[in-house]
């Protein structure tokens, strides 16, 4: 049974999560935490402080760091990278759909999404919107948290072998939500960039562009016999944001202000689709941000470039725990619970940064912070998802590991994951942060 103060860090983790239906939103949300923590908000155009906590934040991805005003030694960097966005539905550019009298929206699948997990599930919309003001365009947080969406299956009485030969989904066909009757007398109303007007309260026309997808409203909770389970949406990756924006609070509350290296969070966007963009972790991003630290702090290139190859990077990302209905589809010797702790991830083709050198590190903090760690391979058989890890890896030339909490049902529209999970993550990244 999880202890009380194992509980009070999942049930912060369910706030965080419903509190981030988008990445947008998630950056907003650890930007709020951290800023509780005494960081403060640096524009990019801005010239960056020489020391101090502080975050810039691009869209749905956020670099927060901590740099002492006096460096010990060497100067090296201790990062924690993880991601914002999560599989989903997304609303495209031309929306309204009319068929068989019901209004609907067009989506595109962001992701890998398990497709089924969205059907039959009130959906809510959340994004941001970049409207038309006096002083020029204007990006908005918006978030509609009302069951406007859904996705009906198809009744069994018209496909009699489901059960037997599986669901089939066409993601063109199948996976539009309903949103309203066609016909209604209403039809401004059900618009898409009507409803968007509406709740930004702007005038339809000042609607420019849009990236708005749906979320799952049902809210996170802590259940199970016990209350030892977690239950939300969007574990993957939120979760390890969270793990890490906490560490970087709880350091900076303790008056951990390390003398021998500047601590990092990374929070990526767009991980689910490759991480190919200005504020991906493929990009340009990270390195930039970096690169600004060293310089606002004096350093040169020569003891900056020093610093990278004497840093090192967590990626943090969720990692598969063993599905008790389908153990024959993991790696027999390599059984993942999810108590078990935090799971290094290795994979010899690298689709996983881990090294043996990187592993070190995080081994010796699960060590300091008093959790356990467990080891995942994939089946040799079977082929492996990658993260952020050998991106970051090879973008920063940063030596790398890749772990993770241990869940179940990962890219559903509703994940599971364990209350302890949530704390041994969490201790184990304040561990190596500090």
């Amino acid at each position: 049974m999880p202890s009380p103060s194992e509980t009070a860090v999942a049930e912060e983790l369910c706030a965080f999560v419903d509190d981030s239906p988008s990445p947008y939103h998630a950056t907003e949300t650890a930007a709020r935490l951290l800023g509780a923590a005494g960081f403060t908000e640096v524009d990019e155009a801005d010239p960056f402080p020489p020391s101090g906590r502080h975050y810039v934040v691009r869209g749905g991805s956020l670099v927060a760091w901590a740099t002492p005003e006096r460096i010990d030694g060497p100067v090296r960097f201790r990062l924690v990278g993880a991601h914002t966005d999560s599989p989903n539905l997304r609303v495209k550019p031309n929306p309204d759909v009319v068929s068989a009298g019901l209004r609907q929206l067009g989506v595109e699948i962001y992701g890998g999404v398990l497709l089924n997990s969205w059907l039959d599930r009130d959906l809510g919309l959340s994004g941001r919107v970049t409207v038309a003001t006096d002083d020029g365009p204007r990006v908005r947080l918006v978030c509609i948290d009302e069951p406007l969406l859904r996705v009906p299956q198809l009744a069994i009485h018209l496909d009699r072998e489901i059960n037997d030969k599986g669901l089939q989904l066409d993601r063109q066909r199948h996976l539009s939500p309903m949103w309203a009757l066609a016909g209604d007398g209403a039809e401004d109303e059900a618009t898409f960039v009507g409803t968007l007007a509406e709740h930004l309260d702007v005038a339809p026309e000042q609607v420019l562009a849009w990236e708005v997808m749906a979320h799952d409203l049902q809210p996170s909770r802590i259940t199970g016999l016990h209350r030892e389970f977690v239950s939300a949406p969007r574990i993957d990756n939120l979760l390890s944001c969270f793990a890490g924006a906490t560490a970087m609070a709880r350091r900076a509350a303790a008056g951990d202000i390390a003398t021998d290296h500047v601590a990092v969070l990374a929070l990526f966007d767009h991980e689910e689709v490759g991480s190919t963009s200005d504020r991906g972790a493929a990009g340009a991003f990270s390195a930039s941000v970096l690169e600004r630290i060293s310089l606002a702090a004096g350093w040169d290139r020569a003891t900056h470039l020093a610093a990278i190859a004497g840093s090192v990077c967590v990626s943090a990302d969720g990692a598969h725990a063993t599905n008790p209905n389908y153990a024959d589809r993991h790696e027999p010797s390599h059984t993942v619970t999810l108590d078990g702790g935090p799971v290094l991830k290795v994979n010899a083709n690298v689709r996983y940064a881990t090294d043996a050198a990187s592993a070190g590190v995080f081994v010796e903090a699960c060590r300091q912070a008093g959790v356990p760690m467990q080891r995942f391979v994939t089946r040799t058989d079977l082929p492996c998802g990658s993260t952020i890890g050998p991106l970051t890896a090879s973008a920063l030339a940063m030596p790398t590991v890749d772990v993770g909490a241990p869940q179940l049902a990962m890219h559903s529209a509703r994940e599971l994951t364990s209350v302890v999970a949530v704390d041994q993550l969490t201790r184990a990244l304040t561990a190596y942060l500090s």
